[in-house]
């Protein structure tokens, strides 16, 4: 093969490699503090995983009857939106029984280091049946070294 033809394999190669590269996913993978309005405590901290789950912790303070496990969840790039789920475990301080669980969507965007967007919160009790869902809004804020 000739210098020209392996330079021009190369350049089709190059070209082709970049036209499969998604990077969105990307731009949301790290730890973020986000703020939720509706929320009883509204600081979260969230952490997007490269392999698509995420965690989310926040004190449980807001609530001074029920207590909630951190949350866990996925998420999904789908165009320029980034949809996901995490959901978290509830319990009762005093009798420390299980009362249900909190469902977490969202639908959000990523711009530098800004994230925005709008998630739903359903609360479901022991036998699974939603108790309340409460729309809200989540903006954020990429934890960075500087």
């Amino acid at each position: 093969m000739t210098n020209t033809r392996l330079s021009i394999l190369a350049a089709v190669a190059l070209l082709v490699t970049g036209c499969f590269r998604n990077p969105g996913p990307s731009t949301i993978i790290g730890t973020w503090l986000i703020h939720d309005r509706e929320d009883p405590f509204p600081m979260h901290l969230y952490v997007f995983n490269a392999d698509g789950t995420l965690q989310q912790a926040s004190p449980d303070a807001g609530d001074s009857q029920h207590s909630d496990s951190d949350g866990k969840g996925i998420w999904a790039a789908e165009g320029s939106r980034i949809r996901g789920k995490w959901v978290d475990i509830m319990a009762d301080r005093t009798t420390h029984e299980f009362t249900g669980r909190g469902e977490y969507t969202f639908d959000v965007s990523v711009s530098g280091n800004v994230i925005r967007g709008h998630a739903t919160m359903t609360l479901i009790d022991p036998k699974g049946h939603a108790t309340a869902v409460v729309p809200t809004t989540i903006i954020g804020e990429r934890v960075t070294l500087r």
